[in-house]
């Protein structure tokens, strides 16, 4: 008889990226939190679990005893969306392959890896199972693998579902984890799973996989959200589900009294909590129910912290490919709710003219509370050379009334097993490919970085950013959050601090910033000659002449000193050292 308290378990996270999760750090998925919580729950002392990121194991060997020891190990991964990373770098499969030779005990794989994987983490993939030599592929959720092989001596599991009575322990049990990730606490955003599954079919998606939507309530979410910020979490976002507005409903409804539940209840326990964010609010929940949609909206800008988005997956505007692959929203309908979002959460923090609370130090020059982020998908089923100038005429469109959007993601569809497009495969996104990067290209140059100047215009303050890594003589970094803004700084800064940064330009999609509040005594010159009407010249003045009593004092006609410098106190005589 095994005894789950003689176990010793060592879970690796290959990182997973799906259309409503994020693990990729400085995100920590679900799937290491909940699986570590059924082990637990099963009988597993906490102190029998350890925990490893992939990047962990690249850069310090050593770790790969964890592996080679435990007697059940269990490897979490799986990217079913494209993309581009900063703060870590999926597993790759041979990577994994070697995972599963280093174990000497039971290994398990599970994830969306389950759904299958590709030569590389991009678009225009046909995404295939491979056999990379574990004992066992979880086909089901691998946390309800986990408990019942621990539960049953390791003599192995029936592949399905854990359900929410299972979760509510789960949840809350796997807090401990997050202690052992290498960002904790200050670089590490939490995924919160409120639902799973999706009330439509789009012929691309794995969401419906797991059938139609099924709600967490909201003191189970609270809870979990509380064991994390007991353990040291600030950071939070509530990203897994395919609709944040059909929260607590019948799935495609809005019900704003969940919403204000969970969002007042993740305050309530965690009161000091630094980001709240989301990820996905379908459109035509905004559309069809306007009203309901309105009330959800403003309780969630009314909780979140600033610079939220919420993706919204109109995919593309073409009707024939709206049609061909069911998606469920017109590109008049999506335009409708993102005037909505715009109406009702695009303000910024001091200047709400309906006066909600916003939580801490925030001012008039931070970003929006809430906007919409529009998702475009390539390679679709009926896609035509009319396709990309219906999506390209549908974001000029938006662009030209005014509103703003937080961030346009456009890609090129995964095929995968199991969804419709499995049949058609990567076929018409291959062969659009050139015509893809020349759209893609343009809609950056032309649609991208003028809704930036709009979004964040010079002046914007973006607090505690997360200085990343160094380019090119300068230093780069993110603030924590749904689809944060890349920031250029002058200069080569320690990296790991945090600072506040304000925007001094504009790229595609990133921006250039000096340190907030910006001291003309201590300046570089670089830094300077970043502000916009300050040229070698005027920086050189400048510091030839510190120190200065005031902004106001600063030789520079063509600058507002003072929206850099936010001012500083003139009691006390500046130092030009």
């Amino acid at each position: 008889m095994i005894d789950p308290a003689d176990l010793s378990v060592t879970l690796v996270d290959g990182y997973v990226d799906e259309p409503a999760h994020f693990g990729v750090p400085p995100y920590i998925s679900t799937y290491p939190r909940f699986t570590a919580g059924a082990i637990v729950d099963a009988g597993v002392p906490e102190s029998n679990v350890t925990y490893h990121t992939i990047d962990e194991l690249r850069d310090e060997r050593n770790k790969w005893a964890d592996v080679a020891d435990a007697d059940l190990f269990i490897y979490l991964g799986g990217m079913t969306v494209p993309g581009k990373y900063v703060g870590g770098t999926p597993a790759e499969p041979d990577e994994v392959r070697e995972l599963a030779w280093t174990a000497d005990g039971m290994s398990v794989m599970g994830g969306p890896i389950r759904f299958g994987v590709g030569e590389e983490n991009a678009g225009a993939q046909e995404m295939e199972r491979q056999d990379l030599d574990y004992d066992f592929l979880a086909m089901g959720d691998v946390e309800a693998a986990a408990y019942d092989l621990v539960s049953n001596e390791l003599e192995g599991f029936e592949n399905r579902y854990r359900d929410n009575d299972e979760l509510d322990r789960w949840a809350a049990k796997g807090a401990f984890v997050v202690e052992q990730h290498p960002n904790h606490p200050d670089y590490l955003i939490c995924e919160l799973e409120t639902s799973r599954g999706c009330a439509y079919r789009c012929s691309f998606c794995t969401e419906p996989m797991y059938g139609d939507p099924g709600f967490r309530d909201p003191e189970s979410v609270v809870g979990e959200v509380g064991s994390l910020s007991d353990r040291g979490v600030r950071h939070f976002r509530l990203g897994r589900q395919a609709d944040i507005l059909a929260y607590g409903g019948d799935g495609e409804a809005p019900n704003p009294d969940a919403l204000r539940e969970l969002y007042g209840g993740i305050r309530e326990v965690a009161p000091d909590l630094e980001t709240l964010h989301l990820d996905n609010m379908n459109p035509i929940t905004v559309v069809k129910w306007p009203e309901q949609a309105r009330e959800g909206i403003r309780i969630i800008a009314e909780h979140n912290t600033p610079g939220d988005t919420a993706a919204f997956g109109l995919e593309s505007a073409d009707p024939l490919v709206q049609e061909e692959n069911q998606l469920n929203v017109t590109a008049d309908e999506c335009f409708r709710a993102i005037e909505i979002v715009n109406e009702e959460a695009g303000w910024r923090p001091g200047d709400d003219p309906a006066n909600a609370p916003t939580h801490g130090a925030d001012a008039a020059n931070r970003l929006p509370k809430l906007l919409p982020g529009i998702n475009l998908l390539h390679g679709l089923k009926g896609e035509r050379a009319e396709t990309f100038e219906h999506n390209r005429q549908f974001l000029e469109r938006v662009y030209d009334a005014g509103l703003m959007v937080r961030r346009i993601n456009i890609r090129q569809v995964m095929a995968f097993e199991g969804t419709e497009m499995a049949d058609e495969g990567a076929a018409i996104a291959k062969e659009h490919k050139k015509r893809f990067k020349e759209y893609k290209r343009e809609i950056r140059e032309e649609i991208d970085q003028p809704m930036l100047r709009r979004l964040a215009p010079i002046g914007t303050v973006l607090p505690d950013v997360h200085l990343e890594y160094h380019q090119d003589g300068r230093t780069f970094g993110r603030q924590l959050g749904t689809y944060p803004l890349l920031v250029g700084i002058p200069g080569e800064r320690q990296l790991g601090q945090t600072i506040d940064v304000a925007v001094v330009d504009h790229g595609y999609r990133s921006l250039t910033g000096v340190p907030y509040p910006l001291d003309p005594n201590a300046a570089s010159l670089a830094e300077l000659t970043a502000i916009p009407g300050i040229g070698d010249r005027t920086a050189g003045d400048i510091v030839v002449n510190r120190p200065y009593d005031s902004p106001a004092a600063v030789p520079s006609p063509e600058v507002d000193f003072a929206t850099f410098t936010g001012g500083y106190p003139t009691d006390e005589k500046p130092s030009a050292d």
